[in-house]
């Protein structure tokens, strides 16, 4: 065994005692629940039993988390840049641990559009949160007026548009792969949200 693996090891060891402990689970609850004795349970723990990958994956599931997270080794990419969007000046980071979700940031300087008829519907979910000025979504026939540090969460099936009350503000949104799709093409085109 390398150092390296040494190191996985025992990362990976670390990981299941502390997933448990936060569940608040006794060895012998865990050991319940992924099928093990609680004496193998507390030898994998302990590094007295060699990790098996068909234990591993029984023990994620118990856990609910995936055999991915628990073998993560990557802290190198902590710290995420933004790219930025041209047109808009809009920031936009991916999340790693969902490829199919993106966060952006945006400033809105333009009321939402009074014509139902610009307003956009299309698959996915979004999230967002006023961060600074005031924000109006129009959701379907409904109006929402969202203060500094106030979020919405709405299915995206549902015509709706965003914009400012008076002067500029800034969001934060997180769009699911739809979502985010839907955005880019709409972005590209010129159209308003």
């Amino acid at each position: 065994m390398t150092q390296e693996d040494g190191e996985l090891d025992s990362l990976v060891r670390k990981r299941l005692r502390a997933l448990r402990v936060a569940q608040g689970w006794s060895l012998e609850e865990l050991a319940s629940r992924a099928h093990l004795s609680q004496s193998s349970l507390s030898r994998i723990e302990n590094g007295q039993r060699r990790l098996a990958l068909d234990q591993l994956v029984t023990l994620a599931r118990a856990l609910d988390t995936t055999l991915d997270q628990l073998v993560e080794t990557a802290t190198d990419d902590v710290v995420t840049s933004p790219i930025i969007e041209g047109t808009h000046g809009g920031l936009r980071w991916l999340v790693k641990g969902d490829p199919g979700l993106s966060v952006v940031r945006q400033r809105m300087t333009e009321p939402p559009p009074e014509n139902p008829a610009r307003m956009r519907a299309h698959s996915g979910r979004e999230w967002l949160v006023v961060l600074s000025g005031t924000a109006i979504l129009m959701l379907g026939h409904r109006s929402f007026r969202l203060e500094t540090n106030q979020a919405a969460e709405f299915p995206t099936m549902m015509p709706h548009a965003i914009g400012t009350a008076g002067g500029p503000c800034d969001i934060l949104g997180i769009f699911d792969r739809d979502a985010r799709r839907s955005h880019q093409r709409d972005d590209s085109s010129g159209s308003p949200e």
